[in-house]
Order: structure tokens, then sequence, then C-alpha cells
């Protein structure tokens, strides 16, 4: 089993689909974009950003809908 890294990248109080699809852009340029994301199931992933990934040969796997009391950080 391989063990990836997490990456983080810029931050926004507003983000928007078009916002996140260009850090993605940003964040792997020169065909070094992994061939995953996990991500969670947040409106900012739009279809811009789905087809920015997918352009990138990323494929998406979306996180279970969250629930309460599912993440130990969350106050339920």
């Amino acid at each position: 089993m391989t063990v990836a890294a997490r990456v983080h990248f810029a931050v926004t109080s507003h983000p928007t689909a078009e916002w996140t699809a260009q850090q993605l852009l940003q964040a792997f340029p020169w065909d070094t974009a992994p061939r995953y994301l996990l991500r969670d199931r947040d409106g900012n992933y739009g279809k811009v950003f789905r087809e920015t990934a997918l352009g990138l040969g990323i494929k998406e796997v979306l996180c279970a809908p969250a629930h309460p009391g599912k993440m130990p950080t969350q106050n339920g």
C-alpha cells in the first residue's frame, strides 16, 4: 500500500467552483497531478472544478455524506 502526501493550498473565505478549479491547476503544474483526489461533497466543487480535474486526468473520490457525530472534531 502506498501512502500519499496531503497537499493544502491557497485559502479564501468565499471560494467558488471557478476559484477552486484554478487552485487545482496551480497546485499541479507540468503533469504532476495525482491519479486520485479525495474530496467532500461541498458545492465549491462544481462543474468547472469537475471538468478541470477530469482534464488533468484526476479521478475524484467522494467522501461519504457527513452526519452528526461522524467526525470526532465536529460538535454534533
